[in-house]
């Protein structure tokens, strides 16, 4: 297949947004189709709680199947993202030695990074193994495959989450939704391949995904990733504390949107239209928002580094670092550059409805799919697949032949006689999609709140 249809889902906290892109032989990607939906409750800090989610999907999936370049295929299998408070990492050294001089080749490297995975901690689940730096004989090399050598040494990344992360997903896609999960793909080193360039991977700079209720920290430094982590803090936090001064979280949290400033005030007291003191509302915002700050910055001492060995500053993506003045503030107490992330232009975006900084997550999830092993996400009923094939719809008889013919008059409706003549069979209604068999079938079981499964 020259091009394939990707379909992925981001599962966050506050809201479940799924994707559609169109991928070709080279991994190229089109992104076709960005749907979201608000979320409360069944997600939190990243991992579901409530296998209720599963009805939010839904509607996200059918509201993708419903675009004019999808339809009318239908989703059968989904790629998911993985993140959430429970996403750490870990640098692994691992290395393989050899009777005499050999070839190194991608099975030595895909051992080495097995060897790395072994490391993980008893109940977390390995999300990715991103090599590092190579050695081979004790002498660096970028890329180790076609060199000749005894012995081969590995620095290797090996990025963990909960195994209940996975756990869920699965009874959620697979067991609720009866969909495949075509795989798994870690968002923060996928958005950093989206948003991040070459140079400034190799010079050295800080990914930040602002999110809702955490904060994803990934560092690359010669060209590499080399810590990430994340924090279970993020934008509701501030929101939360505005609820303080009698807002519903609603209230507060279009408060925060429209009015809400990271920086510091001057003092002079502002008291808004609507009665609201926003001085005493921007002191909680900047109260909660320095204290995020600082957390994310601790985060480069965490991985043995200094702010001078990241010369290209930080990138920020998520909702969260949208906050006025929140870009500033990190500027102010980092003395680094900051600079607002969005995809780069290797990703096609064919909807221009679709922003892309305010779906990078999506997107990422969606590039990184393109990179995988080839999984049909897709598959079309039957009457479109006979279209698809070359192969003609048929109508009805009295459409094809005209009302005289099926009235069983002599003639047929092009004036030619009906001897020998035998109309064609009458095509079978196209089969329901997955999803309105579900709905048929499994009719009122999402209504209830579903049962809670603690993280």
């Amino acid at each position: 297949m020259s091009e394939r249809y990707i379909a992925a889902i981001e599962i966050g906290s506050s809201k479940i947004r799924g994707g559609v892109g169109l991928a070709d032989a080279a991994g190229h990607l089109d992104v076709v189709a960005v749907e979201e939906e608000k979320l409360t409750g069944r997600v939190r800090y990243g991992c579901i709680q409530n296998v209720d989610v599963s009805n939010t999907i839904m509607r996200v999936c059918e509201r993708l199947e419903g675009y004019p370049r999808v339809e009318p295929r239908k989703i059968k299998g989904i790629y998911i993202s993985l993140g959430g408070r429970s996403m750490v990492s870990e640098l692994v050294d691992v290395s393989t030695s050899f009777s005499s001089e050999i070839e190194i080749t991608d099975q030595i490297i895909d051992s080495l990074k097995e060897q790395a995975a072994a490391s993980a901690p008893e109940g977390y689940d390995v999300a990715e193994v991103v090599p590092v730096k190579f050695s081979v004989d004790n002498k660096s090399v970028s890329n180790p495959v076609g060199s000749y050598g005894m012995t081969v040494s590995a620095t290797m990344l090996v990025v963990v989450c909960a195994a209940s992360v996975k756990r869920m997903i699965r009874r959620v896609v697979n067991e609720r939704l009866g969909l495949e999960i075509c795989g798994y793909v870690t968002r923060p080193t996928a958005e950093a391949a989206l948003v991040l360039s070459e140079e400034e991977k190799r010079l050295g700079c800080m990914l930040v995904d602002f999110g809702a209720e955490t904060t994803t920290v990934a560092i690359y430094k010669d060209g590499a990733p080399v810590y990430v982590a994340t924090l279970p803090m993020g934008s509701r936090n501030i929101s939360l504390d505005l609820v303080a001064l009698n807002h519903t979280e609603e209230r507060a949290e279009e408060i925060k949107k429209v009015s809400g400033n990271a920086l510091p005030l001057d003092g002079q007291r502002r008291q808004g239209a609507d009665g609201v003191d926003y001085t005493e509302v921007n002191n909680y915002i900047h109260a909660r928002a320095a204290e995020i700050v600082s957390n994310i910055l601790a985060q480069i001492d965490y991985a043995g580094l200094k702010p001078q060995a990241l010369p290209k500053g930080i990138v920020m993506v998520g909702a969260g670092g949208r906050l006025r003045g929140f870009s500033e503030l990190l500027e102010q107490h980092s003395k680094l550059k900051v600079r607002q992330g969005s995809p780069s232009s290797m990703v096609r975006i064919s909807d221009g409805q679709i922003h892309p900084a305010e779906n990078t997550d999506i997107i990422a999830i969606l590039a990184g799919a393109a990179r995988m092993p080839l999984k049909e996400c897709f598959e079309l009923p039957a009457s479109a697949a006979g279209s698809a094939d070359g192969t003609r719809s048929q109508g009805s008889y009295e459409d094809i032949y005209g009302d005289d013919a099926a009235d069983g008059s002599e003639e047929r409706a092009d004036g030619a006689p009906v001897d020998d003549f035998e109309p064609e069979e009458k095509p079978k209604k196209p089969k329901k999609g997955i999803f309105q068999i579900l709905r048929d079938r499994l009719a009122g079981t999402f209504d209830s709140e579903g049962e809670s499964f603690d993280e």
